[in-house]
């Protein structure tokens, strides 16, 4: 396993990301189970979506640090 792999998994696996993505996915699919009804709710959505994004985005960034 090449040592980038090996960086993508400890950070995929540390405390901090995997909270950070549960705590945004559990967002997005609360605001899917209940609706999205107001401009607001959207709002809350991209929101949720950016930090998910932020979220991958760390982890496919993980072998520069």
């Amino acid at each position: 396993m090449s040592e980038a792999v090996r960086s993508r998994l400890a950070k995929a696996w540390s405390l901090k990301w995997l909270g950070q993505t549960v705590a945004s996915v559990c967002w997005i699919s609360s605001m899917l189970a209940y609706g999205i009804n107001s401009p607001g709710d959207m709002l809350q959505v991209c929101a949720a979506s950016a930090w998910l994004l932020a979220n991958i985005a760390t982890l496919a960034a993980a072998d520069a640090d």
